[in-house]
């Protein structure tokens, strides 16, 4: 067969590829050629899994705890998960209402797959994480941008969600703390937001909260706690960024028992269980004392204040603080148009990594990836000896456009 002949789903055709996997593999590449390249790229901890994590998962092998679970995860993780979000979230679910995935990824498409219907609008307040918008198009919906700026902090805001529903409307996806600002939204913040959905029964919540466990000013809140929001809420979390553990691939959804079993059966077609070592790791996980977890997020938040402090002293860019997660999302829109020492234009932030990575070599990713083309993503889940070298490269690099 020829590749004339060869025909892809349309769906798949449409879908764009990550492109903060995209900037990472290229990065990579980069240093294999032998270029002395720093990635702020990756969302992804820099640190081991804490020991009784890894120590619970050599049980399991050593157990022979290796076959295949219940297909929503094995009793006694998805207890785990019902205390842990009693404990911390204020949370009341039964273990049938939950289902442990292959990472909080996988729970957020079928949540989106199982709710949306072909026609339907999804509501995503940018700047947004790069999947969002392609789990919605695969699903058939149609994803509405809800820009907010840096003035604002990066959240949306009551009037502009008000605005943007419409008798399409089906979901609003919400992501706190974000991945890609760090903004956190307060319980006033949530609170507003629930009260325009008061008025629109007829939509549901998707709520990210992977970023729970890495806060530096603000407190974390469930958007399900909220009152009557629980029957409308899907609680999306995980183990990759709380407990680094981004390899062991480990997640799980909160929802009502009709949307978790839709969800169940959508997963017992598609992968089943998730590992069944990685949910003995998992419960390990929610049980251990929180001092790494604890350590790691301190260790962010020295990261956080550097990065954001060289970022301030250059002239013209604007960042607003990060209350959570590992990133950065500086306005750089005031070098569009200024031009290289080799004369190449810098029309838009693509432009601005890419001058970066091959003259600088230093990876980041551009915002138009994030639904917002006038930031950039830096993350600051490295080194301090790495973040210190790739600030000088990047203020140089930005000091050396004309």
């Amino acid at each position: 067969m020829s590749t004339d002949e060869l025909r892809f789903n349309p769906r798949v055709e449409a879908m764009q590829p990550s492109a903060t996997l995209a900037m990472t593999a290229r990065a990579k590449q980069r240093l294999r050629d032998g270029h002395p390249v720093i990635s702020l790229s990756a969302g992804e901890p820099d640190f081991d899994t804490p020991a009784p994590i890894s120590s619970a998962a050599i049980a399991a092998i050593q157990e022979g705890f290796t076959h295949y679970t219940m297909n929503t995860g094995f009793p006694g993780l998805r207890e785990a998960v019902a205390r842990k979000l009693a404990r911390d979230n204020g949370l009341k679910y039964t273990p049938d209402e939950i289902v442990c995935s292959n990472g909080a990824k996988q729970s957020l498409a079928m949540a989106v797959a199982v709710l949306c219907r072909p026609g339907d609008e999804v509501l995503i307040p940018a700047p947004y994480w790069v999947s969002y918008p392609e789990m919605v198009r695969f699903a058939g919906a149609d994803p509405i941008v809800m820009p907010s700026t840096a003035a604002n902090d990066y959240r949306i805001l009551p009037e502009a969600l008000e605005a943007a529903i419409s008798d399409r409307t089906r979901l609003l996806i919400l992501c706190t703390p974000s991945n890609p600002t760090g903004a956190v939204y307060s319980k006033d913040e949530l609170g507003a937001v629930a009260d325009v959905l008061r008025r629109h029964p007829q939509i549901y919540v998707i709520s990210d909260e992977i970023y729970e466990y890495v806060l530096y000013d603000a407190v974390h809140v469930s958007f399900a706690s909220l009152p009557d929001m629980w029957a409308r809420t899907i609680t999306i979390n995980g183990f990759s960024k709380g407990y680094a553990m981004t390899g062991w691939r480990l997640g799980y959804l909160a929802a009502p028992v009709p949307i978790s079993r839709a969800v169940a059966k959508m997963q017992s077609q598609f992968t089943s269980a998730p590992n069944s070592i990685a949910q003995k790791a998992g419960v390990a996980a929610l049980e251990m004392d929180m001092a790494p977890v604890r350590e790691m997020v301190m260790a962010f938040r020295k990261r956080r204040d550097f990065v954001l402090g060289r970022l301030r002293v250059i002239d013209e860019i604007h960042c607003p603080k990060p209350e959570g997660a590992f990133y950065l999302f500086p306005e750089v829109s005031a070098f569009y148009g200024r031009r290289t020492m080799k004369g190449k234009s810098i029309d838009n932030a693509e432009d601005l990594c890419i001058y970066l990575l091959e003259t600088y070599n230093v990876a980041l990713v551009p915002g138009h990836a994030f639904g917002a083309a006038d930031g950039l993503r830096i993350s600051y889940a490295a080194s301090m000896a790495d973040l210190e070298e790739a600030m000088r490269r990047i203020d140089d690099g930005l000091t050396a456009l004309k």
